[in-house]
């Protein structure tokens, strides 16, 4: 019952973080807007509407994926392609909403439960941050600064589940700085042409959220091991350059999710081997 309730939530959440990045992107490149044009665009307060047409939507159309299913992946009212993005953020945030319930390394007592709605209310930003970044090469302060302050309320609830003030502070610290400190020394140096800025404040949100330096360093680890991995088969096929841009954040969000999931299990595997 659990697993069938984070997914219908996770594909309702997933259906919000289309909707709120593209209404996101018209308020943040469209600035002559009329109060009345941008209470439309309002992601709180303005109807579901096609990016085509501006057509609202009923409420058949505005069920995650199979809406899009029936419709053939176009729109109902002026016939123009919906973007595969859609069903593919709503069923990813789905199965991240599952994977984190099946494999929370924290327990569920009510301290850990807070932990993990926090969590779900994290993925949701990383999703939205990937999709904006994915899109736009660019990753919102309007989405990044609310979740460095959730990354601050993350430390204070894991010391209410630890009890270790000192060490929970700390660990947050040294994250902070390993990761953080880390990609705003390489941004300065290159004047911006090795990462962007969105990309240095999310590594200072990252760090109190793995909660440690050595965690940090592994998120910095796999994010590039996996813009590695995916960057040179289109190198190879000259699809893009060594210096072309890509954007870095969709690689240390997945890296990100990957150490805060499995990064202590991975840690303990790494020590026992080395004893």
């Amino acid at each position: 019952m659990n697993i069938l309730i984070l997914i219908a939530f996770g594909l309702c959440f997933g259906s919000f973080v289309n909707a709120f990045v593209w209404r996101l992107h018209e308020l943040e490149t469209k600035k002559r807007l009329t109060s009345n044009q941008k209470k439309v665009l309002s992601p709180l307060y303005g109807r579901s509407m096609c990016v085509h047409c501006k057509h609202e939507l009923a409420w058949h159309d505005l069920l995650p994926v199979v809406s899009w299913l029936s419709l053939g992946g176009k729109c109902r009212y002026c016939g123009k392609p919906i973007s595969w993005q859609y069903p593919v953020v709503e069923l990813l945030t789905a199965g991240l909403f599952v994977l984190s319930y099946a494999t929370w390394p924290y327990g569920f007592e009510p301290a850990s439960v807070a932990l993990f709605t926090l969590w779900l209310v994290f993925l949701v930003g990383f999703m939205a941050l990937a999709a904006y970044d994915i899109r736009w090469m660019l990753l919102p302060n309007r989405i990044v600064y609310p979740l460095i302050g959730l990354a601050v309320l993350q430390v204070v609830i894991r010391i209410l589940l630890t009890g270790d003030i000192a060490g929970t502070v700390s660990g947050a610290l040294l994250g902070f700085l390993a990761i953080g400190g880390l990609f705003y020394v390489l941004f300065q140096v290159s004047g911006g042409k090795w990462m962007g800025g969105g990309d240095v404040k999310l590594a200072f949100m990252i760090g109190p959220l793995v909660g440690s330096g050595a965690l940090s360093l592994m998120v910095i680890f796999f994010a590039s091991l996996l813009g590695t991995l995916v960057s040179l088969p289109f190198l190879a096929k000259k699809s893009i350059k060594a210096n072309d841009r890509i954007p870095f954040g969709p690689f240390l969000i997945t890296a990100t999710i990957l150490v805060y999931l499995y990064g202590g299990r991975i840690l303990e595997w790494y020590t026992q081997g080395l004893l």
